[in-house]
């Protein structure tokens, strides 16, 4: 069993935010809307302390975003109302976290917020330049057509991304690999060259003095030195997924 916290409306239009320990955020949503409560956020209970797990909560990816624009635009364009193609989109959408934003979306614009400034207070999955096109689009009557030159830019603009970083891809191996090689080098074959250095009592240059205390440092915080690589890794795979 999780605990839950969530914010739903009963059947009088009041707003109500309470817990409750099931298993899954599925068997949440079910539950509420079984006593006909209309969701708007559900989310697991953040412990104390979770500041840290939240750094590696997945975020919203820019694919996500171009499926659910497209879909928004194909029902707008239907003729389907506002609110109902976003509940159609909170319960369709695949990605959790874009889900619970879709929902709160819903929340706000039946509590009289344009759908660009319900947007707006979602900056981690919608941008200023998608806000401010929608904003242009509700303002036009042209909202299906602007959510579909959103959809084309967003993939396109996914594409040169995604080769960007595929062009990079090789040039992060040979560092990688040039970065254990200068490891090894400082922790197995400058030690032996230091302890030589030591035994005939050389004056050492500056650059060696720099390479031996360079080795020293690698040997004795070896451990702190992975840590903080492995913390970077998951920063940057958490900022790229935001």
């Amino acid at each position: 069993m999780a605990n839950f916290e969530y914010t739903a409306r009963n059947m009088k239009g009041d707003l109500i935010r309470d817990k409750i320990d099931l298993a899954t955020r599925d068997d949440v949503i079910a539950h509420l809307r079984k006593n006909k409560m209309i969701v708007v956020q559900v989310r697991e209970a953040k412990a104390k302390g979770g500041s840290l797990a939240d750094l590696f909560k997945p975020g919203v990816k820019t694919r996500d975003v171009v499926i659910f624009t497209r879909q928004f635009a194909t029902m707008i364009n239907s003729g389907l109302p506002l609110v109902q193609a976003l509940d159609i989109l909170s319960q369709q959408t695949e990605n959790k976290v874009l889900a619970d934003v879709t929902r709160q979306v819903v929340y706000d614009v039946e509590s009289g917020h344009t759908l660009a400034d319900a947007l707006r207070k979602h900056p981690k999955a919608f941008t200023d330049l998608y806000v401010n096109m929608v904003a242009a689009g509700e303002a036009g009557g042209i909202l299906d057509t602007i959510l579909l030159r959103l959809a084309v830019f967003l993939e396109k603009n996914d594409s040169i991304v995604r080769k960007v970083k595929g062009a990079m891809i090789y040039p992060a191996v040979i560092f990688s690999v040039a970065a254990i090689a200068i490891a090894v080098l400082l922790i197995f074959v400058i030690p032996t060259f230091q302890n030589m250095f030591a035994s005939v009592n050389l004056a050492l240059p500056l650059p060696t003095r720099i390479v031996i205390g360079a080795s020293n440092l690698l040997k004795n915080f070896w451990w702190a030195i992975i840590a903080v690589a492995v913390f970077l890794v998951f920063a940057v795979n958490r900022y790229n997924k935001t």
